[in-house]
């Protein structure tokens, strides 16, 4: 593992992410990560709005599944506007 981590490409796509410098492996990496935090936070509304009508579980399956659809396209729209912005 630390071999893996002391490659210079590794070393640069994390610098690269550390910067803010916006490419296309970076905004995998920000979708990925805002894909994973929206499914977290519509498990949680979902358990907060109907945890004790049609259970704690299913309700948490179902916010879990149902956040990133309005996310996904939030988050690259704003990437790609940020994108457009440090072009122009």
């Amino acid at each position: 593992m630390r071999d893996i981590l002391t490659t210079s490409s590794v070393i640069n796509f994390l610098k690269s992410l550390a910067d803010g410098d916006l490419n296309l492996a970076t905004e995998f990496v920000w979708l990925i990560i805002a894909t994973a935090l929206s499914m977290v936070g519509g498990a949680i509304g979902g358990m907060l709005l109907a945890g004790k009508d049609i259970g704690y579980q299913f309700s948490a399956m179902l916010g879990a599944l149902f956040a990133p659809a309005g996310v996904i396209p939030a988050i690259l729209l704003g990437l790609a506007a940020l994108n457009f912005l440090t072009n122009y």
